[in-house]
């Protein structure tokens, strides 16, 4: 018997503090104010309805906004993966500029220290460059170092 009084006083408490009612007041301070228990008279008295959570909108929603985030999530990676490889690309292609550019400045002293220069035949001879090809070479040299080092 005094559990069912419990429960029945119980339950009774629970829907009067779900029908409480809502004010509207504006403070000293020109600030709108939203309580159950105005501080200050006159308050407007809203007419608000509640109704109950229902539990499985909530899961849905949550479990959208989940989704949502993770969505996001996957798609800024992919953009942070994206960007990443863009500068691994830009420091290789860095890299194998500095390379060349080590190598053109070989060939180019290479070409202006020696005296005779020569291309290699098919038959393992050796042709070797006039004077006029000589100069044309070191000449080409030269184009492909500024070519490269600039």
């Amino acid at each position: 018997m005094l559990r069912l009084a419990l429960t029945f006083a119980a339950t009774f408490l629970l829907s009067q503090a779900a029908l409480a009612d809502v004010y509207k007041f504006v403070d000293a301070q020109g600030n709108v104010q939203y309580t159950d228990k105005p501080a200050l008279l006159p308050a407007e008295k809203l007419a608000l309805q509640s109704r109950a959570t229902d539990a499985a909108e909530v899961a849905s929603r949550a479990e959208a906004d989940r989704a949502r985030a993770a969505a996001s999530t996957a798609t800024q990676q992919q953009a942070t993966a994206q960007q990443a490889d863009q500068q691994g690309a830009q420091q290789l292609t860095a890299t194998a500029k500095a390379e060349q550019c080590v190598k053109a400045r070989e060939r180019y002293a290479s070409y202006t220290t020696s005296r005779r220069l020569y291309e290699a035949l098919p038959d393992g001879q050796r042709r070797y460059l006039s004077d006029t090809e000589l100069n044309a070479a070191r000449e080409s040299a030269r184009a492909a170092m500024d070519a490269m080092c600039n």
